[in-house]
């Protein structure tokens, strides 16, 4: 890779071309050129500015004739012409000349039959270091084979957009052109950005080639390799509890399911900072070491971090190798999920902790993806909301939901599946009343339905939600499993039950008018 490979996007003159550089190189630059410090574990740490997490409403599609009829065009994917991405490329691309510019050549997808080759320009160091431990790494020779890419990111934090010039709505567009093969990134340092533009690419040619893409994370037992997948928004705790020490972590949040197995779109984690605590999630803590990439966490002078302190964001975060947990499956490949998990974060308060789906439910519940965004998670969410995001992963879903939602059912139908809906939001009271369920009786909830310990329970059928709930679990109080147990006010219970189970249905018939009667009938009775 040189200056005369960069011309072929536009990028004339640039200062210095970086490619492929090791990590040591990637953090000496970024350190040189000021765009972090090194923690006292050794983590290059930075702050992102105003943009300290993803940006949906600056996040755009092309509109092409090609894919017009392909994508699902609403207020998630929205169309941008080819004259005004075009454009702002040009601009970006001019801004970049006489600039050092860093290269990164990396694969998206553990399954060899199914890898894609992606090629990540960064006008920064840290976030170049970022995608070069998000991704899967190249060998040796396999960057001196690697050839031309499938897909290329331009990344340039640097270069602001004019909205009344450019058409766009900020300084920032995340921009993604499915026929020229080529997303475009400017004004959003946040190193997410790069990351889901990726998935929202993958997530276009997995379903292509007969492969469901998934927002979830994946872990398997280490001796018979039985394989488990969490779905789930971000700050669920999809990376948490994947990252089990008694199980392989496959991957912590992008993933395909095809004929043969599930397979790790990635080659590292992204895991959320806030809170965190050695004894409650100690792979996670021993990740943030040389080589990680920590998104504004507050650190004092000694290099020290304060993982309670919110005054940035809520939205801090690490990026790190998979291979920093110790027990990572390399790569990144498991068999057929004998159990799926949803979950979810409920801010009302009124979700059980944890519900048996059968096959109805289960495509109700996935095709809803309830879940409240998280303070901090997106630009202007400063406390926990309630969403209904299609299939845990709606913003990067540029696809009509019946294509995906269809795969999993026929999926869970063909390897008889089994699926559980598992609330690791509040228990006791809404947010600010309640409390979070607690980690360790979430995973042994988890626990006990990899083992099939909720094989032989009774259960209880919840009436407003239409959920089958397991009345016991080991190592888990049993006025836990029923939320209307643990609310001091069970009127205030039961009133917040209904407003939920209410949204749930006017989100549904109001998104999927056309749903068969079975699955509609699968879901809350207000």
């Amino acid at each position: 890779m040189d200056a005369k490979e960069l011309a072929k996007y536009g990028i004339i003159n640039p200062k210095n071309v970086y490619h492929n550089l090791s990590v040591p190189q990637l953090v000496e630059h970024a350190l040189a050129r000021g765009e972090g410090k090194l923690s006292a574990t050794g983590a290059l740490t930075v702050l992102t500015g105003k943009y300290t997490g993803r940006s949906p409403k600056d996040k755009f599609i092309v509109d092409t004739p090609t894919v017009h009829d392909s994508i699902a065009w609403g207020s998630v994917n929205v169309p941008i012409t080819r004259e005004k991405f075009d454009k702002i490329r040009e601009k970006l691309v001019a801004y970049l000349q006489n600039r050092d510019v860093f290269v990164f050549d990396g694969f998206a997808g553990a399954d060899p039959a199914c890898t894609k080759k992606f090629r990540i320009i960064n006008e920064m160091a840290s976030q170049n270091l970022f995608i070069h431990q998000l991704l899967i790494r190249p060998t040796a020779e396999e960057l001196a084979n690697y050839g031309d890419p499938d897909f290329t990111i331009l990344a340039a934090p640097g270069f602001k957009c004019i909205p009344e010039i450019d058409g766009v709505n900020s300084e920032a567009a995340i921009m993604i052109d499915y026929e020229q093969k080529l997303v475009v990134i400017a004004g959003s340092q946040y190193s997410g950005e790069i990351k889901k533009s990726v998935f929202s690419v993958m997530n276009y040619l997995m379903p292509q080639e007969g492969v469901l893409p998934m927002h979830c994370s994946a872990n398997m037992d280490p001796e018979t390799h039985e394989t488990a997948v969490f779905f789930g928004l971000s700050g669920t705790g999809k990376t948490t509890l994947s990252a089990d020490p008694n199980r392989k972590l496959i991957g912590d949040d992008e993933h395909g399911w095809s004929d043969h197995g599930i397979f790790n779109f990635e080659g590292g984690c992204y895991a959320k900072c806030i809170g965190l605590k050695k004894e409650n999630e100690p792979e996670i803590y021993n990740a943030i070491r040389f080589g990680s990439l920590v998104e504004n966490v507050v650190m004092n002078d000694a290099g020290e971090y304060d993982f309670d302190d919110d005054s940035l964001t809520e939205n801090t975060r690490v990026g790190y190798p998979v291979d920093f947990i110790d027990n990572a499956e390399i790569p990144g490949v498991g068999g057929i999920p004998k159990v799926v998990i949803f979950l979810t974060a409920d801010a009302f308060g009124v979700l059980p902790p944890i519900s048996r789906l059968d096959e109805n439910a289960a495509m109700y519940h996935f095709v809803t993806g309830f879940t409240s965004k998280l303070a901090g998670t997106e630009r202007g969410v400063t406390e926990p909301q309630p969403t209904f995001s299609t299939l845990f992963g709606e913003p990067f879903m540029p696809m009509d939901p019946s294509v995906y939602a269809n795969m999993l059912g026929e999926k869970i139908e063909k390897y008889n599946t089994k699926v559980y809906l598992v609330n690791t939001g509040w228990s006791g009271g809404p947010y600010g009343v309640g409390s979070r369920m607690k980690l360790k009786y979430t995973r042994a909830m988890i626990t006990a339905a990899l083992n099939g310990t909720f094989d032989n329970v009774e259960y209880k059928h919840d009436e407003i939600f239409n959920l089958d709930v397991p009345q016991s679990c080991p190592n888990v109080p049993d006025e836990i499993m029923n939320p209307r147990d643990t609310w001091a006010d069970k009127a205030a219970y039961d009133e917040q039950a209904k407003k939920l189970a209410k949204m749930f249905q006017e989100n549904f018939a109001k998104k999927y008018p056309n749903m068969p009667k079975n699955i509609v009938e699968a879901g809350p009775k207000a």
